[in-house]
């Protein structure tokens, strides 16, 4: 297997399009080239393309082959409707397990809830324990609303949440949270255990 470097948006656009949990990044780009097997990839006479534009001027290529690279942009990403929306489908394990501890995790796991329910991600405002606020569209919302909060943005948001739980609470949250936006208690323990 070779490894290749990509940059960040390219990446995110791959991990955007995971249709399951743990789906390599091969698999992804196959099924996006439609590449289904050996068989179907059509071999071109040089078979390695260079990485970079300079990397063809320094081989001498031809700049048939620069402009190619240059101008194949990846299509761009569609939204996914909100009935059909579904974190599964972006939400990567093995950059899941990239993340820096329990914290890590969590907030990743409620970005990629963001992202894929924006429109509906306020229902976890209404997440809330008897004593505690969990969520809030700003810090000091969160900072006034008890002690020890330790409130955390959620990537890519205004929203803030309460981190300063233990794990056990993490978990319900997270399982309060995907069902305030539409999943089925099955779907939300999975979102869960993520954690």
């Amino acid at each position: 297997m070779k490894k290749i470097d990509i940059d960040d948006e390219l990446y995110q656009y791959i991990a955007s399009n995971t249709q399951s949990i743990g789906e390599s990044a091969s698999t992804i780009l196959r099924r996006l080239l439609n590449i289904h097997g050996e068989n179907d990839l059509v071999v071109p006479e040089k078979p390695t393309l260079p990485a970079s534009t300079d990397e063809v001027a320094a081989s001498g290529q031809s700049s048939e082959v620069t402009a190619v690279i240059e101008n194949k942009k990846p299509a761009p990403v569609t939204q996914l409707t909100q009935q059909h929306a579904n974190v599964f489908n972006i939400l990567n394990k093995e950059e899941l397990a990239m993340q820096k501890g329990v914290v890590g995790r969590f907030l990743f796991i409620l970005s990629a809830l963001h992202r894929t329910h924006k429109t509906d991600f306020s229902a976890v405002l209404d997440v809330q324990g008897r004593d505690r606020v969990y969520f809030a569209t700003s810090k000091e919302a969160l900072v006034n609303s008890g002690s020890s909060m330790n409130p955390k943005n959620i990537t890519d948001s205004e929203y803030w949440v309460m981190t300063n739980s233990n794990t056990t609470r993490k978990k319900m949250m997270l399982h309060e949270v995907a069902l305030g936006l539409g999943y089925s208690a099955e779907q939300a323990e999975k979102i869960r255990d993520y954690l």
